[in-house]
């Protein structure tokens, strides 16, 4: 018989799964039926940025294939060794932009809370995959002085929290931030961008959508899918219930190499966002991390098939062709 307190302290399912997340290259490979890869990264690279994939999202790979657009955002490559001119470990000038540990504030109206450094998955592409998460976390003082510095600037009015993943963090953490965002004045707005549920949809549970409806203020969600290949039935499931919940559901991508640089790839792509209640949002060109120069597109090639996806879709499922770049007042759009 299961007692109360024995009930109260299981994980969530989603804790669960993410705790079973695959973490050895060589198990990838051999869940994918690619036992023999021979272009794995150097252990030192490895341990600088570990692998991380949710055993559902492994699920969803071609088995066989070392070119499936899932299998490759996520598997570390020799490629990653490279010194890359150009490319470098803070590209988009996150330390010169935090006025307070983990706050960014870039531009006008809105900061970013750095909620956590964890994720569900590290994407190899990832502009923060050197970033020092341990000298800069906001949580550590239950975001003391991050709420202060937000408390006493009154033009800001949409607080988003990132990280890493900020739903990684346990709800009723997130339930208490909310709670007292939601009790200074001029915000008005709390954005969440998120990755999990399209990579663990289990997060999307009762806890989050009561604290989700439960709060005030007006709720953005801003996912990250590249590839329509990640939206799956209980993805689809996990958005409607966040929409349901009254979020407004946006979505960015990043060009990346090999894996969405065709049109056909980001048509199916904003097709496949739009029929689970998402509409895109932007279409990032890749910023320029070191480790990630083999995902880049140059921006001959993103503009053309920018102009393709265009002429292809109606308007409102063409995201912006955007880049960021460091001191700039906004992202710059590249259309």
């Amino acid at each position: 018989m299961i007692t109360q307190s024995s009930h109260l302290l299981q994980k969530p399912v989603w804790q669960a799964a993410l705790s079973q997340a695959v973490r050895n290259p060589q198990e990838l490979l051999e869940l994918t039926g690619l036992d023999n890869h021979p272009q794995i990264a150097s252990e030192a690279t490895r341990r600088q940025f570990p692998l991380r994939v949710p055993r559902s999202y492994i699920a969803r790979m071609k088995k066989g294939d070392p070119n499936d657009p899932l299998f490759r955002q996520v598997f570390p490559l020799h490629a990653e060794d490279q010194i890359s001119p150009g490319f470098n470990t803070d590209p988009v000038g996150d330390l010169a932009a935090m006025p307070a540990p983990g706050v960014l504030q870039k531009y006008t109206g809105r900061v970013l809370l750095v909620a956590t450094g964890a994720c569900a998955i590290h994407c190899r592409y990832c502009f923060r995959r050197h970033f020092p998460y341990g000298d800069h976390n906001p949580a550590q003082e239950h975001w003391k002085r991050a709420l202060q510095y937000i408390a006493q600037n009154q033009s800001i009015r949409e607080v988003i929290l990132s990280g890493g993943d900020p739903l990684t963090l346990a709800d009723n953490r997130l339930a208490e931030l909310a709670q007292t965002l939601a009790t200074i004045s001029h915000v008005k707005r709390l954005r969440i961008h998120t990755r999990l549920p399209v990579v663990l949809p289990e997060r999307v549970d009762h806890h989050l959508l009561q604290w989700l409806e439960g709060t005030s203020l007006q709720k953005v969600v801003v996912i990250h899918a590249n590839h329509v290949n990640e939206l799956d039935d209980r993805v689809a499931a996990a958005l409607n219930d966040l929409s349901r919940a009254g979020c407004r559901l946006f979505n960015q991508t990043v060009l990346l190499r090999g894996i969405n640089d065709k049109v056909s790839a980001l048509s199916d792509l904003s097709e496949g966002l739009f029929d689970t209640g998402v509409l895109p949002y932007y279409l990032h060109l890749l910023d320029k991390v070191q480790g990630a120069a083999h995902f880049e597109v140059d921006i001959i090639t993103a503009q053309r098939l920018h102009r393709t996806l265009r002429a292809r879709l109606p308007g409102y499922l063409v995201p912006l062709l955007v880049q960021e770049q460091a001191g700039a007042p906004s992202k710059l759009p590249r259309s």
